[in-house]
């Protein structure tokens, strides 16, 4: 038998990502509770973020997220990482309150965005020892959260996933002014 990298890249590719996924569900989280979700998205599913990604406007009416709309186009998946909110109860004061119990409904609790940051480093660390490309996005994040792909997450970051001779995620070009 004969295996070519370049026909078992992309399976391998998505292998990776589903480890990633792994890494992320098996992060330390606070208190223990399990409010971390994760998916991972392909070849369609990409270019309907990426479409979506490309008609958010800034006030002065220039595409927002159009480097990074473009940039996820070389991405063979796209690992998207949330948290449901939750409040943890740990009158921590990282969110702006001295107390969980004055902290207003729609802000949200510290340690839900500590727990995706984690699982988030968790991610990547397990894509590096595999050594395929990423870079970790709130645009992308941003934008699959709006278009509901991970149901009740917020704080929803992307993490495109690539294996090419090099990183497609680094060295883009400067936004146009």
């Amino acid at each position: 038998m004969i295996l070519n990298e370049r026909e078992t890249r992309n399976e391998q590719v998505i292998s990776i990502a589903k480890q990633m996924m792994t890494a992320a569900r098996t992060a330390p989280k606070a208190r223990g509770e399990d409010i971390v979700e994760t998916i991972t998205i392909t070849h369609e599913h990409i270019k309907q973020l990426s479409d979506a990604m490309l008609e958010v406007l800034t006030p002065d009416g220039k595409r927002r997220f159009e480097r990074d709309g473009n940039n996820i186009l070389k991405a063979e998946c796209i690992v998207l990482i949330g948290t449901r909110s939750m409040n943890m109860a740990l009158d921590c004061a990282y969110c702006g309150y001295n107390t969980c119990a004055e902290k207003k409904k729609e802000v949200p609790c510290a340690m839900n965005n500590i727990d995706v940051g984690i699982a988030i480093g968790s991610a990547c660390a397990t894509a590096a020892d595999f050594r395929v490309d990423t870079r970790v996005m709130y645009s992308a994040g941003k934008i699959a959260q709006q278009l509901g792909w991970l149901k009740n997450c917020s704080s929803v970051i992307a993490i495109p996933v690539s294996a090419s001779s090099k990183n497609p995620f680094f060295d883009r070009p400067a936004p146009k002014k």
